[in-house]
């Protein structure tokens, strides 16, 4: 089942989306929403607590990272100032590493101790081998 626009950021805002929307294509789809909708320190915010709030929801709290999350907000949002305007599927389209290999794009930025670290799952952490901006 598709859902329009709204009420997926809806549902995604009163924590009312099951699993079956919240894959990795799920998280693409709510960053790239939020950042055509807010500020990347907006939308940053509203999808980590959302991601965090649904990760334990779903029981599976420990699978959510900060720094895994802000990183990829991050880069999704000056791929997304670098391109012409676009579709989501446009934008995976010109994007496939991040849907292909996502852990492979962060690790140009971070080594994996760095990404993995406890305090990376819990707050923002710098990154240690190349600035995302």
């Amino acid at each position: 089942m598709q859902l329009d626009k709204d009420t997926y950021l809806k549902k995604f805002e009163i924590r009312d989306l099951g699993p079956e929307y919240f894959d990795h294509h799920g998280h693409l789809y709510m960053a790239w929403l939020h950042l055509n909708r807010y500020s990347l320190e907006e939308a940053n915010l509203r999808v980590c607590d959302g991601i965090r709030d649904l990760a334990a929801k779903f029981n599976d709290p420990e699978k959510y990272s900060y720094t895994l999350t802000e990183a990829l907000m991050r880069i999704i949002a000056r791929r997304m100032r670098d391109e012409a305007q676009q579709d989501f599927e446009g934008f995976l389209k010109n994007n496939p590493d991040l849907v292909d290999d996502a852990q492979g794009v962060l690790l140009c930025y971070y080594s994996e101790e760095r990404l993995n670290s406890p305090e990376a799952r819990s707050a923002w952490v710098e990154p240690d081998l190349a600035p995302i901006e």
